[in-house]
């Protein structure tokens, strides 16, 4: 009732603000300015307005300026208009624990119809109390009205829309297990990482029409790493975590779930490595002719590395790769490094790297014994002949780096991948510890014969 007095007295005041307004300031305004257009001639005015005649006149024109503008202000307050309030919510009364509604909109569109002036105080009075009854309806398919109470009986209601098709289930409930998936892995510093979630309960119910709960598959904590205040190595407690349900396919199911959230501590951790950087050069061949490495020098030669301690342990070292095609002279190279899979972070993202050049010689090592990679399981393999299970190795280098060399250092292979019983030519692969120095094999293929295991 409060609210209804409220209205009125807004629309009062509206109403004399009005007056004043449109009214008693201009009329005022006009017998100033007539005033100073006579002021010369002031008595003479003085005289025509208080005599009795000129003032009846005066104000015979004036009330009939007010009587003709009220007229038409009146006119515009009483005369039917329309206005439509969207989206007012619905109200539904049923017994939430045992049955599950479908069909019923979530909101409707209001009409009002009446005199403006109704109106606009309709529209200053609330509007939400638009309620279905569903108490003692049966699971099954019914139409049901929509009602709206009315704020003022001077106004027409229309509902859009008035009537609803709804279906009623009984709500079932199933007990399923409770997971995590940790999201916005990115919000935090990238050295850092989730090693473990706990969380207050792994056990939910879910709850709704039967239909909808055998499509669920799984029910997962959503652990937002957004929501922690001050992200860092320990354990974080996060309170209030959605849960979500899902289908076999990853697509969200609208299920009730009891409990509605759940409170995780996260466990965040720090995994790290130091590991050495090593300079690989790319396209060794390709360098001035009669030129060799003699020495390659880095500003960064370790960096740590961050990310995952199974992912951390594979690594040794990190490969940075610099191409020295056409290289005829000293040069500096300004490289990024590029990241190892599963490497969350490095301590440094970039190297400088100067390669040196000198005279080219060759030193050929002989002995070398040739090893097979890549054989499948239950297969031996052997040379055809006897003196092919070594090899003789030429290296080319600068002469200090040939004459240091270990021959242990270097290897001979072949790659047996994909081959099974029987005679085989293949190419003959060599490789050294040493990346100043480029190696080859004298003897370029060997024939070998792959048997089945005994």
């Amino acid at each position: 009732m409060s609210k209804i007095f409220k209205a009125i007295g807004h629309l009062f005041r509206k109403f004399g603000h009005f007056i004043d307004k449109k009214i008693i300031l201009p009329v005022t305004k006009f017998f100033v300015g007539i005033s100073n257009k006579f002021k010369n001639n002031g008595k003479g005015f003085e005289k025509i307005i208080t005599k009795k005649p000129g003032l009846i006149i005066v104000s015979l024109i004036v009330a009939i300026g007010v009587f003709f503008y009220a007229d038409t202000r009146t006119t515009s307050l009483i005369e039917t208009s329309a206005e439509v309030l969207y989206n007012q919510p619905i109200s539904a009364t049923y017994n939430e624990e045992a049955y599950v509604v479908e069909g019923l909109p979530k909101t409707v569109d209001i009409t009002l119809i009446g005199r403006r002036s109704d109106v606009y105080l309709a529209k200053q009075l609330p509007t939400n109390d638009i309620t279905v009854d569903l108490t003692g309806l049966e699971p099954g398919v019914h139409e049901v009205n929509l009602n709206y109470k009315k704020a003022l009986s001077s106004v027409e209601y229309k509902l859009d829309p008035s009537v609803a098709t709804i279906v009623i289930y009984e709500k079932v409930s199933e007990e399923k297990e409770l997971n995590y998936e940790v999201i916005n892995k990115d919000k935090i510093d990238a050295k850092l990482m989730v090693d473990d979630v706990k969380l207050s309960t792994d056990q939910v119910y879910i709850k709704g029409k039967e239909a909808t709960l055998n499509e669920v598959a799984s029910v997962k904590a959503l652990i937002d790493l957004e929501n922690l205040v001050d992200p860092k190595v320990g354990s974080q407690e996060l309170k209030n975590v959605k849960l979500v349900a899902y289908d076999n396919k990853g697509k969200k199911v609208n299920v009730e779930i009891v409990p509605s959230n759940v409170t995780a501590t996260v466990e965040i951790t720090s995994p790290q490595k130091e590991v050495p950087i090593r300079v690989i050069p790319e396209n060794y061949d390709d360098i001035v002719f009669g030129k060799a490495i003699s020495n390659i020098t880095s500003d960064v030669t370790n960096v740590t590395i961050y990310g995952s301690q199974d992912k951390l342990d594979d690594i040794t070292y990190i490969p940075v790769y610099v191409d020295v095609s056409d290289l005829s002279e000293d040069k500096k190279y300004s490289i990024t490094i590029k990241r190892p899979s599963g490497v969350r972070a490095m301590s440094t993202d970039s190297v400088n790297v100067t390669v040196s050049l000198g005279n080219e010689t060759t030193k050929e090592f002989d002995d070398i014994y040739l090893e097979y990679e890549n054989l499948a399981d239950g297969l031996v393999v052997q040379a055809v002949e006897q003196n092919s299970t070594t090899v003789k190795v030429s290296v080319k280098g600068v002469q200090n780096v040939l004459s240091n060399m270990d021959p242990t250092t270097i290897k001979a292979y072949v790659d047996l991948e994909g081959l099974g019983v029987g005679e085989h030519e293949v190419p003959i692969l060599v490789e050294g510890q040493d990346l100043r120095a480029k190696y080859s094999s004298l003897t370029t293929r060997v024939t070998l014969r792959i048997t089945e295991q005994n």
